[in-house]
């Protein structure tokens, strides 16, 4: 393959996090008028996981016109309803749910077991729509895109997968339960990589199921680095925490949509939170070695830059909450996830344009805050 010019090595790595992915466009947006109208695309390494993932490639496939991209994945979530992401009809929520009754009573004596909560085949059709996957390729061939890496997590081998498009001299990596495997990223890698457990079904993928990407990442940074990134900004989906948080007196016992809520901030956050500690650590002891030693031992400095929002997303959601479907909003419920402690389980849930354009708003408003750091990183690409 013949590419009209290198692309260089900055990269951009979109967590994951459900509908809390709107956070990210945001983001996106203040940068593409930082950089103007017709700037070429400023992050040839792009790396998504789950949600995250989706928003990453449709940048990918779109590189050509970083502009245009941006403007068409805000729009695909300003337009956002439930029903385009999962089947959320009264008789297909309360089906699923009578399904996974029938299996715990009889004891999985039932012909097939339920697969998830809910039916996410609305989401194909509506990424299909959305993605020209042939566009990935085109823009590895015109110099603007170096890889795309999309991560998902097999449940059988259990390895942390990251499937790469990218430059032909590009090889993949292996460490320990996870690797990077060169594909060509279609929609199977986008279904698996946000497949959340529990709420949407695995994806199989040549000869294994996989499912969210967020799960088992232990090292979310490592692809791009394993791609020769030199500069990596980070978009998050969750404020960083404290070094010590307040720990506040509770009396009541946290209801179930609290407690998936910490699995899934367990699932989506800690990861990144933790790479990015590393990653800083790692510079700094970096920055005591002379430059002969780093080369012998195989280490380089990697300048990164996080934007985090501001404010906590889930409690953005609670306005929104007559936005969910009706059956799924009596399930919530009788979850616990409109009481205050049992919000984040529906922040990662509920895909509507309402609640989408309120975390895009933030989004834009954290980015220009940080504008002087972007305008920094980004001449610096």
């Amino acid at each position: 393959m013949q590419t009209e010019r290198t692309p260089g090595r900055t990269a951009l790595i979109l967590s994951g996090g459900g509908a809390r992915a709107a956070y990210q466009v945001g983001v996106l947006l203040a940068i593409s008028r930082l950089l103007g109208r017709h700037a070429g695309n400023p992050f040839p390494i792009l790396c998504g996981t789950s949600a995250g993932g989706i928003n990453a490639a449709a940048l990918a496939a779109g590189a050509t016109d970083f502009g245009a991209a941006v403007r068409d994945l805000a729009r695909a979530w300003l337009t956002l309803t439930p029903e385009q992401v999962y089947r959320a009809t009264l008789p297909a929520l309360f089906g699923r749910a009578a399904h996974w009754v029938a299996s715990l009573l009889l004891g999985g004596l039932g012909r097939r077991n339920p697969r998830s909560f809910l039916d996410n085949r609305p989401l194909a059709g509506l990424l299909q729509r959305l993605i020209d996957f042939d566009g990935i390729a085109r823009a590895i061939a015109a110099g603007e895109l170096r890889a795309l890496t999309i991560t998902a997590s097999g449940y059988s081998s259990g390895q942390s997968v990251s499937f790469f498009q990218g430059l032909p001299g590009l090889e993949g990596w292996q460490r320990v339960q996870r690797l990077g495997v060169r594909a060509e990223i279609r929609l199977p890698h986008l279904l698996a990589s946000s497949a959340i457990p529990f709420v949407f079904p695995a994806a199989r993928i040549h000869r294994e199921y996989f499912g969210d990407g967020s799960v088992r990442q232990v090292a979310p940074i490592s692809p791009a680095i394993h791609l020769g990134a030199e500069r990596i900004l980070v978009v998050g989906v969750a404020p960083q925490r404290q070094a010590t948080p307040v720990r506040e007196k509770v009396q009541d016992y946290p209801p179930l949509a609290q407690v998936a809520g910490h699995l899934l901030d367990s699932i989506f956050i800690d990861g990144l939170e933790a790479d990015l500690e590393r990653v800083t650590r790692i510079n700094r002891t970096l920055g005591y070695l002379p430059q002969a030693e780093r080369e012998r031992l195989g280490l380089r400095p990697v300048a990164v830059l996080a934007i985090t929002p501001s404010r906590p997303l889930e409690r953005l959601v609670m306005p929104h909450r007559s936005t969910f479907p009706p059956g799924l909003r009596f399930l919530l419920g009788g979850l616990g996830a409109f009481r205050p402690q049992g919000s984040m389980l529906a922040s990662y849930v509920l895909f509507h344009y309402q609640y989408a354009r309120e975390l895009i708003r933030l989004g834009y408003r954290d980015a220009m805050a940080r504008r002087q750091d972007l305008l920094a990183f980004l001449s610096a690409s």
